[in-house]
């Protein structure tokens, strides 16, 4: 057994410390659509300024 044993209270608190401070997941696909939107975007407004 560990030095430090804590009780219920104590890991409860402990998880919801670290739930808190847990880096957001990297969404891989979203970030791709964010991308492939702003790129279509981007290739339209070119489209249309040379179309004037």
């Amino acid at each position: 057994m560990g030095k430090y044993q804590l009780d219920s209270k104590g890991r409860q608190a402990v998880s919801k410390y670290h739930e808190k401070r847990k880096p957001d997941q990297f969404d891989k696909q979203q970030h791709l659509d964010k991308l492939r939107t702003a790129y279509l975007e981007k290739k339209r407004k070119q489209a249309d300024e040379t179309s004037e």
